[in-house]
């Protein structure tokens, strides 16, 4: 799952940084409210990226409200969703084939018991 939130959080800051709030609200709109990430993995994760080089921080002003940390992806964070977007595309690809094989064999299976 660690990965996977981690991914989803590069993603998530491909077009512009943000700050926490920013990015759990982005991740819920590209999800269509699909996924709902707490602050207590949001966070954790975030430190872990920035941390690993995958990000940057700078604290701003957020809308004129109060100050907060805004990420924004490194060249690596490019790099580290680039690989992990193609191990994703490839564990969806292995998904879908096993999904059209089990389909296929009940569907032949269902076939056989009928005659």
């Amino acid at each position: 799952m660690r990965e996977s939130l981690n991914r989803l959080i590069l993603q998530a800051l491909t077009l512009q940084p943000n700050h926490g709030h920013g990015i759990s609200q982005r991740l819920e709109r590209l999800t269509r409210g699909g996924l709902e990430v707490n602050q207590g993995a949001l966070y954790p994760a975030l430190y872990r990226l920035e941390a690993a080089g995958a990000l940057r921080s700078e604290w701003k002003e957020a809308a004129g409200e109060h100050r907060a940390k805004y990420y924004e992806l490194t060249a690596v964070g490019r790099r580290q969703l680039q690989r992990q977007t193609d191990t994703w595309n490839r564990y969806a690809e292995i998904a879908r084939q096993l999904t059209r094989e089990v389909a296929e064999t009940v569907r032949l299976s269902a076939g056989a018991g009928s005659d």
